[in-house]
């Protein structure tokens, strides 16, 4: 049987982020086989995985990441079944790890086939879940490319926000920055009334007219009114009609274009976690 050093045992501690006990264990079966060690901590992981593919992954951490010239950004979520997890300095490393390889990506499939230093990132997903022993997986993946894209992470990697702009103009980071906290807070259905879903708009009449039925108010009135209730629907719910939370006189897109005559919001993204 080969001997098993404590410095072999570290560097397969700090190749895959298991424990020293998990590590000495797989060196030891592997007979000191720095490779096959990896693979059998990695089968541990995928053993673990199918015992917890039904649980729910519902915290982690949702990261907002944007290229070096503020035109493309993208939010992965990395999800975990529990906050003490989501709250782990690796866990969140990781989670940052891919959302900048993330950028170089359209979709969360070509993400899970990428290389993560000489593994595919499903097969790092796969492996940390037999690290940490919960289920891990890249939950939402989203991307926005306009003139400019800013973002914001809401405190304790919660809630990530792209905002993307007309244009690149003197201040767009702020602004970008300061409408992706108002999407934070507000939680908006739509950028705009042409955003909003014809479903929702069907729904909201509805319960317009169920509410002035129970008012009392006479049926050849009820269209003309919801419409109103309607208008007041979208100037609440969309993005660029919102009150804006710093200064509730201008709604976001008066704002924005405080910043600059022509400047308008073109797009969002928001992912919301727990």
């Amino acid at each position: 049987m080969a001997k098993i050093t404590a410095a072999e045992v570290n560097k397969l501690r700090k190749a895959t982020g298991a424990g020293m006990m998990d590590c000495k264990k797989a060196l030891v079966e592997a007979d000191g086989d720095f490779d096959q060690a990896i693979e059998l901590l990695r089968k541990k992981g995928q053993k673990v995985a199918a015992k917890r593919a039904d649980r729910e992954s519902s915290e982690g951490a949702a990261i907002a990441q944007v290229n070096g010239d503020n035109t493309k950004g993208v939010i992965i979520s990395l999800n975990c079944e529990t906050d003490f997890v989501a709250k782990n300095e690796d866990f969140i490393k990781l989670a940052n790890d891919f959302a900048d390889m993330a950028l170089n990506y359209s979709t969360k499939e070509e993400l899970l086939k990428a290389d993560y230093n000489g593994i595919s990132v499903e097969d790092k997903l796969t492996e940390q879940t037999g690290v940490i022993g919960e289920k891990i997986e890249i939950g939402a993946f989203k991307t926005l490319e306009a003139p400019f894209v800013g973002s914001y992470i809401h405190a304790g990697n919660k809630i990530a926000v792209l905002t993307g702009l007309s244009k690149n103009v003197d201040g767009a980071e702020e602004a970008a920055k300061n409408v992706s906290m108002q999407a934070a807070a507000m939680n908006p259905v739509a950028l705009n009334e042409e955003g909003v879903d014809q479903e929702t708009i069907d729904k909201e009449i509805e319960i317009a007219k169920d509410t002035l039925r129970q008012e009392g108010k006479p049926e050849n009135m009820l269209d003309k009114i919801a419409q109103g209730k309607l208008q007041r629907f979208f100037k609440d719910n969309t993005l660029v009609h919102q009150a804006y939370i710093k200064d509730n006189k201008q709604s976001v897109a008066q704002y924005v274009k405080s910043v600059d005559g022509d400047l308008e919001v073109v797009g969002f993204e928001r992912v919301a976690l727990g």
